[in-house]
């Protein structure tokens, strides 16, 4: 497989140009970053070289049509729901989406944004902040009951734990009610190159997201918009626009060559070396269960602790392996999350493994995080958006409404979302969580 965008950039950069365009540093700094020069095609309106290159990354991942982001997965989530939108219109709808609880705040400013109605879908039994276990026929009971049938069924898979939903599942079921299924996997990418494809646009999805940097060979902010060949060709021909809306118009020449890169990596030697290593952390996982260690999720690349049966919280974790300057993605009081690596020098899995496993074992901890509930709306996210807001602390916080939900990331996730009533519950959970201030409406409606 060639690698067009890179080639190109590379040819440029060795004939030595007298560079009278953007950026800055004339090539000093980078002679590979440059801009959409004659030659370099345009992003979201690709006729050239980042065309054929998305066409090699369509025919790797099986698609209909794959669209580059450079601004990671926020933009393509934003770009879905615009799309969702255009797609309810055309039917002369009110666009609706049914949404897993557990979604990104990108999807919730999206909609706020776009003024896009949304119907939570929560789990069936007890839940908590990250994940949202949403089956086939639980989503079948609730589209069978619902007065007014949403455009699209949102889901996060995997979630930021490393559980992953029945995508196939799911899509059965939005079929037979005529909805569309849009699956946020950015932790995902590489679910397609694992030795029986487990990614959303193998399983039926229509749209999908895909953060490349997060798991594949890709620099920080490379992404993907995926459409399956089933969904409605207007996707395709929607999809530069619906990206172009949201997104910058100085796009990193460096992302996109490493994007570009990865299509000639992911039709090589790498795909080889992930199902070595999902092997290889398959087998750690599996001692450190021996070892007394409870883990969660079936995602191959993700390692999630719920140490506190282990007697420490995934913040004393964290930090243990911090002094031995090991980094984790995430911890919080239950959880504590790490992506493996694909490609690692040899002995690694073991080295991680022998490492926890020589943390002395404890009394279990046995406090739960608090029971979350479901919020009241008093206002869509679109009216409490635009509205007079000002920050105060949590414990000010009770019976006011949420405007703007800001959470950092990760994990993303928020308490309460724009509209919804602060009661006690909520604030005794982002209390759990560490969060000390939030934006709520100067007026109570």
């Amino acid at each position: 497989m060639n690698a067009p965008i890179r080639d190109f950039v590379t040819n440029y950069a060795a004939s030595q140009p007298l560079r009278l365009h953007m950026p800055g540093h004339k090539g000093s700094a980078d002679g590979a970053d440059i801009t959409e020069i004659p030659g370099a095609d345009v992003l979201y309106h690709p006729m050239g070289i980042i065309l054929e290159s998305e066409g090699n990354a369509a025919a790797l991942f099986g698609t209909q049509r794959t669209v580059y982001s450079v601004e990671g997965s926020s933009l393509p989530i934003r770009a879905m729901v615009y799309l969702t939108a255009l797609y309810a219109s055309k039917s002369g709808k009110r666009p609706l989406i049914a949404a897993g609880r557990n979604a990104h705040k990108v999807f919730i400013t999206a909609a706020a944004l776009l003024d896009v109605q949304v119907r939570w879908l929560y789990p069936e039994g007890r839940g908590n902040l990250l994940s949202c276990d949403i089956t086939p026929a639980g989503l079948e009971a609730c589209l069978k009951t619902a007065r007014e049938k949403p455009t699209a069924v949102y889901i996060t898979s995997p979630d930021y734990l490393g559980n992953m939903a029945d995508v196939a599942g799911l899509s059965r079921v939005c079929r037979k009610f005529g909805c569309l299924l849009l699956v946020d996997n950015a932790h995902g990418a590489y679910l397609h190159f694992l030795p029986e494809s487990c990614h959303p646009m193998a399983l039926g999805a229509d749209l999908c997201c895909d953060s490349a940097h997060k798991t594949l060979p890709v620099l920080t902010g490379g992404a993907y918009l995926h459409i399956s060949k089933t969904a409605p060709a207007f996707f395709t021909e929607a999809a530069d626009a619906a990206m172009a809306l949201f997104a910058s118009t100085s796009p990193s020449y460096l992302i996109l060559q490493s994007l570009d890169d990865a299509n000639v990596k992911l039709s090589s030697s790498w795909t080889q070396a992930l199902h070595r290593a999902a092997g290889e952390w398959e087998e750690a996982k599996q001692r450190l269960e021996r070892g007394g260690y409870c883990l969660v999720g079936q995602e191959p690349l993700k390692l999630t602790l719920l140490p506190k049966s282990y007697g420490y919280t995934g913040d004393d974790l964290a930090h243990i392996l911090e002094e031995k300057n090991i980094y984790c993605e995430f911890s919080d009081p239950d959880h504590l999350v790490l992506m493996l690596p694909v490609e690692y020098d040899r002995g690694l899995p073991d080295r991680l493994t022998q490492t926890l496993l020589s943390i002395p074992r404890r009394a279990p901890i046995t406090t739960a995080p608090p029971a979350l509930g479901q919020a009241e709306a008093v206002l869509s996210p679109h009216e409490a958006l635009f509205r007079p807001a000002q920050t105060v602390s949590i414990q000010n916080a009770l019976g006011k409404i949420m405007a703007d939900p800001t959470v950092s990331c990760p994990p993303a996730i928020p308490v309460v979302c724009s509209g919804e009533r602060i009661e006690k519950w909520a604030v005794a959970a982002m209390e759990y969580y560490g969060i000390e201030k939030v934006r709520v409406l100067q007026t109570i409606p």
